[in-house]
């Protein structure tokens, strides 16, 4: 976690306030600590409180509270997405990237196929699985030009492809 914000205005935004992506590591960081507990403070969203305790690594808190929004709202895609990220961030790739799949298959030719793209790249990402990752950031960057997607999704696709291409490249 990150108190100040120096250095982290390019990062792309993180889906919440006071959160943004490492264009590093592709992970969700807090770099601003009042405004995220802020926020979180004025939310009613379970999903949002999901999210906070998934960037803070609290994988086995970020389920419990999932579980009880997933029983309220099971076909949720976002809690679904949330799900497999638990697997992430507790390092069960392979499992992360088939609940992922899964997600993909489902979301094919709607307004979530780009997210499910962008989060099987990540996936593979923090797997090390940088080719497979480079694919999802770029298919997740044509679909949200395609959609004319806001422009920190677009960005956020095209940092998180550029990254994964130099990656790939240094392995090579």
């Amino acid at each position: 976690m990150r108190d100040d914000q120096s250095g982290t205005i390019e990062w792309p935004d993180g889906g919440f306030p006071g959160i943004r992506v490492n264009p590093e590591s592709l992970l969700p960081e807090i770099i601003s600590e009042e405004t995220c507990a802020a926020a979180l403070e004025a939310s009613t969203d379970p999903a949002e409180r999901v999210l906070v305790l998934l960037v803070e690594g609290r994988a086995a808190d970020a389920a419990e509270l999932l579980a009880e929004a997933r029983y309220k709202d099971p076909e949720s895609f976002r809690l679904r997405a949330y799900e497999a990220d638990v697997l992430r961030v507790s390092h069960r790739y392979d499992r992360a990237v088939e609940l992922f799949r899964q997600l993909l298959s489902e979301a094919h030719g709607t307004a979530n196929e780009a997210l499910a793209h962008q989060y099987l790249g990540q996936a593979y990402f923090s797997a090390g699985n940088i080719g497979a990752a480079v694919e999802s950031f770029a298919r997740a960057l044509d679909l949200r030009v395609a959609q004319s997607a806001d422009a920190a999704l677009i960005y956020s696709s095209t940092v998180a492809l550029q990254r994964a291409r130099d990656v790939f490249e240094l392995a090579s």
